[in-house]
Formats: structure tokens, C-alpha cells, sequence
């Protein structure tokens, strides 16, 4: 193992808040180094620069009028970081050590790393249902999504019919949502009720293009290039059938990447999202400092983890100052 490296500020992840909590140190002269990760062929896993590098268009991100690629956003974000000194490092850190200042990281190539202050930007994915044609269809823009928010106003998808497998209150919230765009909005549900809240459920079967289809499961996603409907199974029967749809959103939760935090001490909600110090990003450990999706399981909008990567930062820069 090679010799120790130090640095006042280590970010751990990328994507909105990586980048942000960077420009923010890096003009703060705090000389951040970002460990962005290793990229993977699992769409499930954490790539570098986050979630949006799986979205082929953004329309909500401010300063875009006409919307812009999900992986070229993260490129500027990133050249920003760098512009103002930003080192960035691909490897994975997989393990921590938050017991004494200054905290100890290991890597994915097996080197330590000493950081006095952590930012901890690694995100969440969402929860798919492992199909072979789901994730190609997701990963190439073909009408499979994880978030109705972010991708149900595209121009693809209106005035047509959809498809969202969930059954929750965020499934119900999503799926309301796209019936203002959709000509049909069907829910595809295992059972024969949902687990939403009845206000929840109410909100979206009141919508005139509301449907419900019970006790079915999806076992293929149908398409070449762009979804054109899906393959379902009945629970019960076991008889199969086909939905026409020209869209797909998978709303069955996210999995915040905490994975290699989990005996460090830091607190965790029953979701294993990092829990957050009142309104700040500090936790549970003085020192070290969380940023988007991974302590956020509400909004989990590129445009919010953005701005909980600015408080990361500069709660890091304060903390850093009061301890000299």
C-alpha cells in the first residue's frame, strides 16, 4: 500500500451535488479532491456523475431553455469544478474511517487517503425491475424512465398512453403527475390494492385518464428502439398479456449508495438515507458533510442536490475555519 495522501477537502461521488459542494471549495481555495467513482456497465449502480448520465434530455435545470443532454450537463459542471482547481480522482472509496481527525479513506485501488473534511455526494439509484430490455431501453433514451418529474413532460411522451409500475404514495404522486401529459396513465400493480394512502390514491383515480391494472406484473418491455408496449402477467391466472404503451416509469423506490458507510457511526433513516443535522448538510460526525440524493429521499431533483451540494460546501468551509 502506497504512501497516505492528504487533503483539507475530499468529496466521495459526483453528479449535481458532487460537482456543486466542488465549485463551491474549489473557489473557497480548499483544494477539494473528488472521487468520482469507477465507471460501471450496471445501469443500477452509481456511474460516474450520477443519475443524469442516464437522461437523455433535462428540461427542468435552470439556464436551459431548450433543454440539454444529461451527460453533457455533468461535463460542464464538471469542467467548472476543474476551472477552479478541482482534482478529480477515478476510484471508488470503500471504506472510511471516521473515528479520529484527520479521517482515514481506502479505495479502490488500495490507497489511504486523509481528508479533514469529508463530503459524501454518492446519490441513490433507483430500484428497476432486471429486465434485459428495460435497462437498454433506459439507458438509451428509449422511453424507460425512473422518475415521471424529471422525464413525463418530454415531448415523447405526450398525448400518450404510459405505463408506471409502483404502488406507493410516491408511485401515486408520480402517476399523477403524468396524467396532465398522457393520454392514459395506467398503474401496474402486483396485488389487488395499493399500498398508497387513500387520500394519494383518490388524487390520481379521480383523473379522467386514470387506470389501474391489478394483480399483473411486468415480465418484458417491448420495442427496437423506443418502448411500444409492455408484457405483463397476471399474478393470479399466470395468463399473459400485452399493454400498448409509449412510455415506461419505474417507481418502486431508490437505494441510497451508503453501502460502504454502514460502520462508520454515521445515522441513518429507516430508508438508509444519511440523516442531516437540522437544516444544514452536517451529520451525525463532525466534519463530515452529505449532499444530494444520498440524504435526500423526497425532492431527488438534479436542481436540489445542486444546491444541497453548495450547503455541503460552505457548512465545510465554516466548520474547517472555526477548527484553525
Amino acid at each position: 500500500m502506497s504512501e497516505a495522501t492528504h487533503h483539507r477537502v475530499v468529496i466521495i461521488g459526483s453528479g449535481p451535488a458532487g460537482w456543486t459542494a466542488a465549485i463551491y471549495a474549489a473557489r473557497a481555495q480548499l483544494e477539494p479532491v473528488c472521487y468520482v467513482g469507477v465507471p460501471k456497465q450496471d445501469p443500477s449502480i452509481i456511474l460516474p456523475g450520477g443519475q443524469l448520465m442516464l437522461t437523455t434530455e433535462v428540461e427542468n435545470f435552470p439556464g436551459f431553455p431548450e433543454g440539454i443532454a444529461g451527460p453533457m450537463l455533468m461535463q460542464m459542471v464538471q469542467k467548472q469544478a476543474e476551472r477552479f482547481g478541482t482534482k478529480i480522482v477515478g476510484e471508488d472509496i470503500v471504506r472510511c474511517d471516521f473515528s479520529k481527525r484527520p479521517f482515514t479513506l481506502h479505495t479502490s485501488a488500495d490507497k489511504t487517503v486523509l481528508a479533514d473534511a469529508v463530503i459524501i455526494a454518492t446519490g441513490a439509484t433507483a430500484n428497476w425491475l432486471g429486465l434485459e430490455n428495460e435497462m437498454r431501453l433506459a439507458t438509451s433514451g428509449g422511453g424507460v424512465s425512473a422518475c415521471a418529474v424529471c422525464d413525463g413532460a418530454l415531448p415523447v411522451f405526450r398525448d400518450q398512453p404510459l405505463a408506471l409500475v409502483g404502488g406507493g404514495d410516491s408511485a401515486m404522486e408520480e402517476a399523477t403527475y403524468l396524467t396532465k401529459f398522457a393520454s392514459t396513465v395506467y398503474i401496474i400493480h402486483r396485488r389487488d390494492e395499493l399500498r398508497a394512502s387513500k387520500v394519494m390514491q383518490k388524487r390520481f383515480l379521480d383523473q379522467p385518464n386514470a387506470k389501474v391494472v391489478w394483480n399483473s406484473i411486468v415480465i418484458d418491455v417491448l420495442g427496437d428502439t423506443t418502448v411500444t408496449g409492455v408484457r405483463l402477467r397476471d399474478t393470479v391466472t399466470g395468463e399473459e398479456s400485452t399493454l400498448e404503451v409509449r412510455g415506461l416509469f419505474v417507481t418502486i423506490g431508490h437505494t441510497p449508495a451508503t453501502g460502504f458507510l454502514r460502520d462508520t457511526g454515521l445515522e441513518f433513516d429507516e430508508k438508509g438515507y444519511i440523516v442531516a443535522q437540522g437544516d444544514s448538510g452536517r451529520t451525525s460526525i463532525e466534519g463530515v458533510f452529505a449532499a444530494g440524493d444520498v440524504a435526500d429521499s423526497q425532492y431527488r431533483q438534479a436542481i436540489t442536490a445542486a444546491g444541497m451540494g453548495c450547503r455541503a460546501a460552505l457548512d465545510a468551509e465554516r466548520w474547517l475555519a472555526a477548527q484553525e
